[in-house]
């Protein structure tokens, strides 16, 4: 293919990317077509910056087309390499200094991401690549994934039946574990410094680096598993749902389990003056794990429940998240709801934790 296009002319080469342009928008699966490009690219015949908006332009329509991500992936891999595509450095088109290149493509991606996700249901190759962007361009910084933490919420909660949006929040969760948790202990982490950090000034940068590197890690999982708690009450009869609650406590019972609570507590990130207390370890069973003392708490009733929500906000309490916790929450579910659906996930939920705590 290289030695075709060192033959070919100016027009012909302005004719191959006008004939592979249409055939893609027509199918984005034409891997031929992709691969020609790859090699008008590296001729440095195309600015990859107009790949990027075919693959955009084309995923309106094929939202899901595994060859137009795979392709967007090797371009972004062409773009972030510093050595790469060097006519194109010049021309004003990537003119700019690696942070800020690498933080327009975050953006970029992530809003192409976020409107095919959109268009196609649980569309796992959106999700997909949404998650290489972060582990590739944002190198797991730590600012970012907490950005995405919050940012992904509210779509998370207008497609409750999208697993793939849920798995990517708990990636999320467990990049931000393992980010602060090493050997054994948790760590005040230092943020990345890859080209996807902003530069900043020497006193400035030291108290950006104090903000991102204290993370309340039990404090997250206390407001995922709350927002859980939301949508499953709002939403009965989604499995998505209970999966993801499961997989949430799943992750603080690993964190409780192998950790000292005295380890656990960190100052919060993204919420200065926080009460929320360190947790304890979770007990061996529901049967030997104390009820919490809440006041006004008399049964398992939604209005019980919700109190005892708002109280946890406001004062420290042991084990929030515990299983004594979540027992009481499925007590409450299987004693308001009428749909039969949401019964059997409870009540599945419930032998699972009887499972995990044995």
């Amino acid at each position: 293919m290289g030695s075709i296009l060192w033959r070919m002319n100016s027009s012909s080469f302005i004719e191959l990317i006008d004939v592979t342009c249409t055939l893609l928008l027509l199918n984005p699966d034409f891997t031929t077509a992709w691969n020609v490009r790859k090699e008008l690219i590296l001729s440095g015949t195309l600015n990859p910056i107009k790949d990027l908006h075919l693959g955009k332009l084309a995923l309106t329509k094929f939202p899901k087309s595994p060859e137009t991500w795979i392709h967007r992936r090797w371009v972004l891999q062409q773009l972030i390499q510093e050595t790469s595509l060097p006519s194109f450095m010049t021309k004003g088109n990537l003119g700019i200094i690696p942070a800020e290149r690498t933080q327009q493509l975050i953006r970029e991606e992530m809003e192409v991401c976020g409107e095919a996700a959109g268009r196609y249901p649980s569309n796992y190759n959106a999700w997909s690549h949404r998650i290489w962007v972060l582990q590739h361009l944002a190198k797991l910084d730590t600012k970012i994934l907490l950005d995405e933490l919050s940012s992904t919420k509210h779509w998370a909660s207008m497609h409750v039946s999208d697993h793939s949006g849920f798995h990517y929040r708990q990636f999320l969760l467990k990049s931000l574990i393992s980010r602060t948790v090493t050997d054994g202990s948790v760590l005040e982490q230092s943020p990345l410094r890859s080209e996807s950090t902003v530069v900043l000034p020497k006193d400035e940068e030291a108290v950006a680096s104090a903000e991102e590197s204290r993370i309340n890690l039990p404090h997250l999982l206390e407001e995922e598993v709350e927002f859980s708690t939301d949508l499953i009450d709002a939403y009965p009869g989604h499995e998505t749902l209970w999966c993801h609650r499961r997989h949430i406590f799943y992750l603080q019972h690993h964190l409780n389990g192998r950790f000292p609570h005295s380890m656990i507590q960190l100052p919060p990130a993204d919420s200065p003056g926080g009460t929320l207390s360190d947790l304890h370890s979770i007990p061996a069973g529901p049967h030997t794990s104390q009820a919490m003392e809440v006041d006004g708490l008399s049964d398992f009733s939604k209005q019980g429940y919700s109190q005892e929500i708002k109280r946890l906000k406001r004062t420290p309490a042991p084990d929030s998240l515990g299983l004594e916790m979540e027992h009481r929450f499925i007590d409450q579910v299987l004693s308001t709801c009428r749909n039969v659906e949401q019964a059997r996930f409870a009540n599945a939920y419930r032998k699972w934790l009887v499972t995990l705590s044995q």
